[in-house]
């Protein structure tokens, strides 16, 4: 009976509820203008589109038309956005990649039609490109880093707004089967005023409409991955200054270090399925700088990693336990634990399909940067494949990290999601670290060394949902190129929730009740270490405001005293605090919008209160600003210490048009006593060709925290960078 049950997908999934639709051919030349009023497009028939929100199957305010279709070289897609007032159409941006609560127009294609994984392609009224990579059944947030090549058109009439998509297939990686290839494809018109949004193929509330498992098969015949070898040489000039300190006066002097440097990028198809990318003497100066953040924890910050080499199929090397914990985190590689940068000397990566196995491979090599950095070499290898059925999967990693001087660090992993019946999820992994210096002193210790993850979750965004987890972490796991935030400890995780969406209600969309149970146990002497204990009510209103209500409970038992600033810390014991958090968000479709957030409540032995706000206010389609403050006061007054920390962001983006953009990045964290600039120029001439203009400027804001005092200026640089893609 069990067997049955994994065997036979049950539930709303698209292999049940829809029988694959015939993809048309377009049987003629169309010009990318955006207008799709050629022959060919009208030989096209448009797909029925649904009301997603604010009401599902609702009658649509505005009529659309939307067109896919294909030859032997594109898949196309064309949009007829019809408006009753024009004047209404949202362009807040002409920054690619940013959506900023603009009118927009989206297709989806899971190309493999594995129900996990899908390429996200995007376009405003405003011409702007957004592409991103959906992983995971859209259960994690979208990779926004992913790029490929592919172009856009649109134009704004009298009538409303009109687009087309043209995607290369050598863009895509899909496979083909006695000549048919099949995909998941969704579409998407969002109405940014109304927050109305239609999709085909219809897609339930309780459903995200990026789902892979979701989208509508379709069948494409006649076509073939293409094989073209891309080849992106770079040139690099540039200086920077560094203040060290002066040995002699006891002070600090600047280093001046000039750059100028080549390198390049390879794209290759190896067979239908199978992409190989190459680098050679990587750089990664156009990458935006990482976030400053304020840590009130006793546990590790964790930094996503934001360099497009590791983008592609990024989903596929993942290796989540839970926890805070990763078997592989790309950001090891070629970044310091501290996030400077270390020279790669090169790579490679191969992603894709080899039958029914998805495969990832990566292979780095770093340069020595003297005695602290040895040179090192970086591996992994990923194999996971479809089991019962379409929603399941099994599949394994390893990881290597080897020094120069032979010392090693190796890790491994076995994972497993079954989907069991309808919305039940089961998902099993195991994984282990297998450093020299332990094998030798301790021998292989699986339980010390080793993290263990079982989860079972009902995947649903209407009605009842809940996850149960539990990890357990060994006392010495250490994966060289992954990351550990919580050590020596079992975790469970609990939470349950209803959503409820009301259908004669005027205001809400949906709302929510929610609770949240987390536990960790260390595993030494089985001792409680921490409970955190949350119910709360979240809503979303039919225009797009959302928030929450959330009052929370936790328990600390801290063995060891650790720092929250320079002067303020938390002892051992044990503590019990509450505090309540209250959250609310305004739709980015307005001109001006903000995120407010506010807690409130006792902190360990104290009393905290931390209030952020995150405005953004978009003057025009050519020049938007938005940032952020975030304020925490704590005091503990029975042992006369406080801390105020403040953390301020402020991003001001401007576009010429969607070639031309040019960004800068402020930022200021009193708790680290530092503030930094990031100024960003890009004069993208096409796809793969930019030129990028970089500055860098940090500042110590407490120059006299320690002797001697420390310069106002601690490093900067100005980097001119050229890429340009050649195919062939």
């Amino acid at each position: 009976m069990i067997a049955v049950m994994l065997m036979s997908p049950v539930g709303e999934s698209r292999t049940q509820d829809r029988a694959p639709e015939e993809l048309q051919r377009i049987s003629g030349p169309v010009q990318l203008d955006g207008i799709s009023n050629e022959p060919a497009w009208e030989a096209i028939r448009p797909l029925p589109m649904t009301m997603y929100l604010p009401v599902f199957q609702g009658e649509m305010s505005e009529w659309t038309e939307i067109r896919v279709a294909y030859d032997d070289e594109y898949i196309y897609a064309s949009g007829r956005f019809y408006d009753s007032d024009p004047s209404g159409i949202r362009i807040n941006s002409l920054y690619r990649d940013r959506w900023n609560g603009d009118d927009a127009f989206a297709l989806y294609l899971d190309t493999f039609n594995d129900n996990e994984n899908s390429l996200w392609f995007m376009t405003t009224a405003g011409g702007i490109r957004g592409d991103f990579a959906v992983s995971s059944d859209d259960e994690v947030p979208a990779n926004e880093s992913w790029n490929t090549f592919w172009d856009v058109a649109t134009m704004v009439t009298e009538e409303g707004w009109f687009a087309e998509m043209r995607i290369p297939l050598s863009s895509l990686r899909f496979q083909e089967v006695d000549g048919k290839v099949v995909m998941g494809l969704t579409v998407t018109r969002f109405i940014s005023r109304k927050n109305e949004r239609v999709t085909f193929p219809p897609i339930l509330p309780k459903f995200s409409f990026r789902k892979p498992s979701v989208a509508q098969d379709v069948v494409l015949r006649g076509i073939h991955s293409r094989k073209p070898l891309y080849v992106t040489p770079y040139a690099l000039a540039g200086v920077s200054r560094t203040a060290r300190p002066d040995g002699q006066s006891l002070g600090y002097s600047y280093s001046r270090d000039p750059r100028d440097e080549m390198g390049l990028d390879a794209k290759y198809s190896l067979t239908d399925n199978l992409t190989l990318d190459l680098t050679v003497n990587t750089d990664f100066a156009q990458v935006e700088v990482d976030d400053q953040q304020i840590n009130l924890t006793r546990y590790s910050l964790f930094f996503p990693e934001k360099r497009q080499f590791f983008q592609e199929r990024a989903s596929l090397f993942s290796f989540d336990q839970g926890d805070g914990n990763l078997l592989f985190h790309s950001r090891r590689i070629g970044l310091t634990d501290n996030g400077q940068p270390v020279r790669i000397l090169g790579g490679a990566r191969v992603v894709g399909k080899v039958g029914d196995w998805d495969l990832g491979i990566i292979d780095m090599q770093t340069t020595s940067d003297g005695p602290s950095t040895l040179s090192e070499n970086f591996g992994v290898v990923r194999l996971r494949r479809p089991v019962f059925n379409p929603y399941s999967y099994a599949g394994g990693m390893v990881t290597s990290r080897i020094d120069e001087d032979g010392r090693y660090n190796l890790g491994y992993g076995l994972d497993g999601v079954v989907r069991v019946v309808g919305d039940e999820y089961l998902t099993v992994k195991w994984s282990q670290s297998l450093d020299q210096d332990y094998l030798r002193t301790r021998g292989i210790r699986p339980f010390e060394t080793g993290q263990g993850f079982a989860s079972w979750v009902r995947r649903s965004n209407k009605g009842l949902y809940y996850i149960m987890n539990v990890t357990r972490t060994g006392a010495d796991y250490d994966p060289g190129i992954g990351f550990v935030q919580h050590g020596n400890s079992t975790f469970y995780k609990g939470v349950v929730g209803y959503t409820i969406f009301p259908e004669d209600n005027a205001f809400l969309r949906n709302h929510s009740w929610n609770n949240v149970t987390l536990v960790r146990v260390r595993n030494g002497d089985g001792k409680v270490e921490s409970v955190y204990f949350a119910p709360w009510w979240e809503f979303e209103s039919k225009g797009g405001t959302t928030g929450w209500v959330e009052p929370r409970y936790h328990y600390e038992s801290v063995p060891f005293s650790f720092k929250l600033s320079d002067n303020t810390l938390v002892p051992a014991g044990e503590y019990h605090f509450y505090d309540l958090w209250l959250n609310y968000r305004m739709p980015t479709s307005d001109v001006l919008s903000t995120n407010l957030d506010l807690i409130v409540g006792t902190f360990y032995d104290g009393w905290i209160t931390t209030a952020a706000v995150a405005p953004a206010l978009r003057f025009s389609r050519h020049f938007d600003l938005s940032g952020s403050y975030q304020i925490n006061i704590i005091n503990f007054p029975d042992r006369d210490q406080s801390l105020t920390s403040h953390l301020a962001r402020l991003r001001i983006q401007a576009a010429l048009n969607a070639q031309v953009s040019a960004q800068t990045y402020l930022q200021y964290n009193a708790t680290t006593h530092v503030a930094g600039v990031n100024m960003l120029f890009r004069y993208n001439f096409s796809e793969g060709t930019d030129l990028w203009i970089v500055y860098n400027h940090n500042l110590n804001t407490d120059r006299f925290r320690q002797v001697p005092t420390l310069p106002a200026m601690s490093s900067n640089a100005l980097i001119l960078k050229y890429t340009h893609t050649v195919g062939f």
